[in-house]
């Protein structure tokens, strides 16, 4: 049977995908998380003309010949302002951020002015009318919508919202995502593994995946070669509620290879099983219920691969994200030779030279290697049956980091 080309098993997979339902959070959990709805603003700001700079706030008419004397009246502070008028000949000191008193006109800096005495001021420039003044409203109006839904929540956006005085915001719910490891030979990182045990390490990058695409990630640890053990973590994760159940591992067709035994068994319809991919052919995909089930391989690279490929862009659909892989051309730092029937994703490490992005395969290509994954920054993506390659020939990648 054809193996499922790599474009064909990301469309099944995002085929149902939706965004979580909305939810309000407190302004300071909002960060990271996707806007349901346009935010509007309740007031204006600044909420009334401001002063930019630290001086003296005057009138334009009274300083258009200088030197020019006139009388300090007062002062006017951020968050203490100058209740009376500013009159002819007149001036109030002022710092930046403080209202402008009633009668100023423009703001006249402390560098452009000459204390003669405690209550007289020489203005040493002419400064033209709304000088230095920020007028209420300039950043934004009562009634304007100040952040558009789906817009992703970094710190200006949560700024804007907290000086629109918005104390919580509508998000879309965040996709819980659980994460079970498989096999008698893991052990958890501190544990001394056994003579014929390795420690694992694919939950952890699988769900610091999941975290940067916005969901959140709960590591139901590591789980036997039993049918009934695996089957007993992936029915807790369901009646808890899990947006995505990801298992990592046992996805083959090995004697001990038991997730979709137990996938099944708890009630899984298989979407696909095994797609046109290297590394990554022993992906699986199916519903359990509402959940989307996705079975990683076990090798490292070959799960954190298909994690960045699958799983990210379905775990960024169910928390609102726009999701686009960082596609980029580059030239080829090394000869390629033809490549087979997969779709090959080939660690590379891309620097600058002589101003064009050159990316080169690293020398192992193992996917067992998470050395070799953590030194790439890049992925050279090889179609299948591509023809052999030259170094200098164009390539696209996908940046990883």
């Amino acid at each position: 049977m054809a193996l499922l080309p790599v474009d064909d098993a990301l469309a099944r997979i995002l085929a149902d995908a939706r965004p979580k339902p909305a939810e309000t959070v407190p302004l300071a959990q909002a960060g990271g998380r996707v806007l349901a709805d346009d935010v509007v603003a309740s007031r204006d700001q600044p909420p009334f003309d401001a002063s930019a700079m630290d001086g003296y706030a005057v009138r334009a008419a009274d300083i258009a010949k200088v030197p020019a004397t006139l009388r300090l009246t007062g002062e006017s502070a951020a968050g203490r302002r100058f209740d009376g008028q500013v009159g002819p000949g007149e001036a109030v000191r002022i710092f930046t951020g403080a209202p402008v008193p009633d009668g100023a006109d423009t703001i006249l800096i402390q560098e452009n002015a000459r204390r003669v005495d405690a209550g007289t001021l020489e203005a040493l420039d002419a400064t033209q009318a709304g000088r230095h003044i920020r007028r209420a409203g300039l950043d934004f109006a009562k009634g304007r919508t100040v952040l558009e839904s789906v817009r992703a929540l970094d710190a200006s956006a949560l700024s804007l919202a907290a000086s629109a005085n918005c104390p919580s915001l509508p998000v879309y719910g965040q996709p819980t995502v659980a994460i079970l490891a498989t096999g008698d030979e893991l052990v958890e990182p501190g544990t001394p593994p056994g003579p014929d045990q390795i420690v694992s390490s694919n939950n952890v990058g699988v769900a610091e995946i999941v975290r940067r695409a916005g969901g959140r990630a709960i590591d139901l640890g590591i789980a036997r070669d039993s049918e009934a053990e695996i089957g007993a973590a992936i029915a807790r994760a369901r009646d808890d509620g899990a947006d995505v159940i990801v298992t990592i591992g046992g996805a083959s067709v090995g004697d001990h290879d038991l997730v979709h035994k137990a996938l099944t068994g708890q009630g899984m319809v298989l979407d696909f099983w095994k797609i046109a991919m290297r590394p990554g052919k022993p992906l699986m995909f199916g519903r359990l219920g509402e959940a989307f089930a996705l079975g990683l391989p076990g090798n490292p690279v070959s799960a954190l691969v298909c994690a960045h490929l699958f799983l990210a862009p379905l775990v960024a659909r169910l928390a609102g994200r726009v999701h686009a892989d960082n596609l980029r051309d580059m030239q080829l730092g090394a000869d390629m030779a033809t490549n087979a029937d997969r779709q090959d994703y080939v660690r590379a490490r891309a620097v600058q030279v002589d101003g064009k992005m050159v990316a080169t395969p690293l020398d192992l290509q193992d996917s067992s290697m998470l050395s070799a994954l953590a030194a790439a920054n890049v992925l050279i993506i090889r179609p299948p049956h591509a023809p052999a390659a030259q170094k200098g020939d164009a390539c696209s990648v996908l940046v990883l980091r």
